[in-house]
Parts: structure tokens; sequence; C-alpha cells
């Protein structure tokens, strides 16, 4: 995820294209906004939104079976994996260098939610003992010099920046030699944002307990390059429950575990045993290439928009009507914001009206009902803007992701001054303060994100 342009505030960048060596990565977040240090998070209650027990996945069995199987024999950068593998028995995780304050709560959280509703057994390492994951917090910079496209990343048998580097374009850290997980190193960057951490935490565990595959098509799921859900939901803690069935064991080829998945699968989400199938088609890398063209951080506008069309372009010659579909319409939304408002607010609007149908697409809603509230502040449509902005309001907080509830908050704020609600307005920023340090990390960002969404106020009341 990288820093966008003013309307687009919180618009998703397209995922990186993993290096050789970190196979396995989570997209760059942004540069800090200043040097000053994180604001302190606050300590966020476990959110009713994610129940502590396995839940329902609407989504047919069939489809499911067949999403694993791309998910667990395959990688990002489209290359096979021989053999199914996992930890076999406890994993245990650890965590070290220069730890951020949030991160001990926030993985609490994380390996209750995996023990509850992933049916893994996990727990924190005690001192002493060797971790089968290790998290390593280092600096952003350290870590863009091993994986300078990726905000946090995950590497097999190693457990240090030294292991790593002792190891790096060796069989040991290639994912496709590992058999049985055993010792699996997460590198997350010390500096960013306590959002941002505790976004890498849920991947990048998830990743090195389960799948080292992301597919666009997937619209509930953290296993996504379009990075809008930020902790692991109900799809992916089915994923991972059905990783470690005891049905299944490490070293197993794609024919084994196929054998034994819809056993597994009807075992453990029986209602999506009458459900209709998703389309599960492959996605043309002409398709990916022109994505991460258009949101990448790379070449012109000009060049972005022609990668943004292209991309829209293939994705009906497909014939989709899935999250790739409505993907498309959001990439081409978000580079004509600047230039030709209308239009983004169609493909915006296309893009809502498709995910409206998708299971587990609500935060990806209210992400564009953002986006068009924004353009309502400046367009001086005050009502429109309250609109959107309170229906996206409780998504946002339910999905847990609270750098994006501060920006709505922030953009409300802006509409009720328009409105001469002006008490409500400051009341609104006041609560947006506490969402916005944990979302954004350091004050300078804070303040950042609030003169940017100011400046959406002032252009539109001056028309």
């Amino acid at each position: 995820m990288r820093k966008l342009s003013l309307v687009a505030v919180l618009a998703l960048a397209s995922a990186c294209v993993p290096t050789t060596d970190a196979q396995v990565t989570k997209a760059r977040a942004p540069d800090p906004a200043g040097t000053e240090t994180a604001a302190p998070a606050l300590a966020f209650a476990a959110n009713p939104a994610f129940a502590m027990a396995p839940a329902a996945v609407t989504r047919s069995n069939a489809t499911v079976v067949r999403d694993f199987m791309e998910l667990g024999f395959a990688m990002e950068s489209g290359r096979v994996l021989p053999v199914f593998s996992r930890f076999e028995g406890t994993v245990t995780i650890a965590m070290t260098g220069d730890i951020p304050a949030s991160a001990p709560a926030d993985l609490a959280r994380l390996i209750q939610r995996l023990r509850a509703e992933a049916g893994i057994d996990v727990r924190p390492a005690t001192a002493g003992e060797t971790a089968s994951i290790t998290v390593h917090f280092g600096p952003r910079s350290e870590l863009r010099r091993l994986a300078p496209t990726a905000a946090c990343f995950v590497v097999p048998n190693v457990s240090s920046v030294a292991d790593y580097k002792a190891r790096r374009g060796t069989a040991a850290v290639d994912w496709a030699n590992v058999v049985q997980r055993q010792h699996v190193g997460i590198f997350v960057p010390s500096d960013a944002s306590p959002q941002e951490v505790r976004d890498c935490l849920n991947e990048e565990t998830a990743q090195a307990m389960g799948p080292l595959n992301d597919l666009y098509r997937l619209p509930d799921s953290v296993f996504n390059d379009d990075n809008f859900h930020s902790v692991l939901t109900p799809y992916d803690m089915l994923i991972l429950r059905t990783y470690y069935a005891p049905e299944l064991r490490s070293g197993m080829s794609a024919d084994q575990v196929a054998a034994r998945l819809p056993g597994i699968v009807a075992r453990l989400n029986p209602g999506g045993a009458g459900m209709g199938g998703m389309d599960t088609s492959a996605t043309p890398k002409s398709w990916k290439t022109a994505i991460e063209t258009a949101l990448g951080a790379g070449g012109g506008q000009g060049a972005r928009r022609a990668a943004a069309d292209r991309a829209l372009m293939i994705a009906r010659a497909q014939g989709w009507t899935d999250g790739r579909l409505a993907f498309s319409h959001f990439a081409v939304a978000r580079l004509y914001v600047g230039s030709d408002r209308p239009r983004a607010v169609e493909e915006f609007s296309r893009a809502a009206e498709i995910y409206r149908r998708l299971p587990g697409a609500q935060i990806h809603v209210a992400h564009i009902e953002m986006q068009l509230a924004a353009i309502a502040v400046a367009n001086a449509e005050p009502q429109k803007a309250l609109a959107f902005a309170d229906r996206a309001i409780p998504v946002v907080r339910a999905a847990q992701n609270y750098a994006l509830l501060a920006t709505v908050q922030l953009i409300k704020a802006e509409a009720l001054d328009m409105l001469g609600r002006s008490a409500e307005a400051q009341a609104l920023r006041v609560d947006s303060q506490q969402w916005a340090r944990y979302g954004f990390g350091s004050d300078a960002q804070v303040r950042a994100r609030t003169r940017e969404i100011a400046a959406l106020g002032a252009q539109g009341s001056r028309g």
C-alpha cells in the first residue's frame, strides 16, 4: 500500500511482485510522512464481528476445494509446489528484535483466534524455547534491502536477519523444497504503524502456517492481492482449519490431498453443500500485469490510466462478473479521480454494485463509499457525503481497519461543517484521533491526513 492522491485517500495499491528470495510477501505500505516516533496505540478489545468460533462460509464446498488446491500448491510467482507442507504438532510463535508496543497484544489476539476459529494447536513460545515461527522486527530500511517491494515477508528455515542473509539464494529458503515446516521467519518493520504491524502479523502468520499463494478472485480473504481485508476472515479460518485437518499430512502429493479434500470440507463447512459455485477460472498474467502497472508506483499517469483501461478490457473479455471485474472498475476509478471526476464516480459505482453481490465484500463497498464521500465533499454535496460515510463507518469498524475508519470520520466531519453542524464535526474529529494514531502511526501522518481531508472541505466550500 502506498501514499495516494488527495481524493483517493485510502485506495489500495496493487500487490508487489515477489523477489526471488522473499517468495511470500505482503505489499509495501506507505513511507512514513515524517520522522516522529509512532504515537502509542490503544489496546483494542476483541471485535465481536469476528466470532471466536468456526463461522459458516457463504461459498460452495466444491469452490472451496478448488481454492484450496490453488492456494496450497502454487506460489504468488506462479511456481508449482510439488508437495503439501505444514507444521506437525504444536506451533509456537516468538517475537524478537525491536518489538513495537502494540505487537504483543495483537499477536495474542491472533493466536486466540487461530486456536478457536481454525482449531490450530498454537501458542506463544516459552522463554528459551526454539519457536516454530519467529517474528523479527527490524527497521524498514534494513528489511527493504532484503525485499525492496514488500511491507513484510515470510521465509522458511530462518529465524533472524543474519540467518536469512547467510542462506539467501540457497535451496534452504526455497519454499518449493519444504516438505514439512519446522522453522519459519516472519520479517516485519518495527517502525511501521500499529495497524500495518497487525496486518502483517495476520497475513504472514497465516502464510507461515498455510497457503503461500494469493488469488485475486477471492473477495472474502486476506489471500488476495487486492489488500482490502486487514485481518483474517472466516473464509481464511476455514482454509487454515482445512490445512490442519487430521486427514492431511506433510509430504502428500496434490492428488492425495485432492482425494481427501471433499470429505474434509464437507465436514468443516456443512452449509456449503447446497450452495452454487463461483467463477474459478484462471486469472491471465496480462490482467495481473495491467493491474500492477495501473496501481504500482512507477510510470506516468497516462501509462497507468492506459493500464487500468486495459485491465478492464481484459476482465470484460474474460466474461468475469466477480471481484476481478469489480477491481478493474475500482482501478480505473482511482486513476480518473483527478482528471475526470464523473467517470471516477461511475466506475466506483459499478465496482460497488458488483461487490455488493459477492460474499464477504462489504469492506470493499465501504472503501468505495469512502471514496464517493470524499468526492461528494469536494463537490459541495454534504448530504450525499453523510449518506456514504454513515453506511461505511459500521462496516469499517467491524473490519478493524482503523486507518480507514479515521479517514471516513474526518470526511464526515467536513460534511457536517458544511451543514453548519460544527460541534458534531469537532467531536467526530476528536474521536477519530484514537483510530488515526493506531492506523497511521506517527503524529505527522495523522496531521497530514487531517490536512488532506480539510483541503477537500475547502475545495467544496469554494464551489
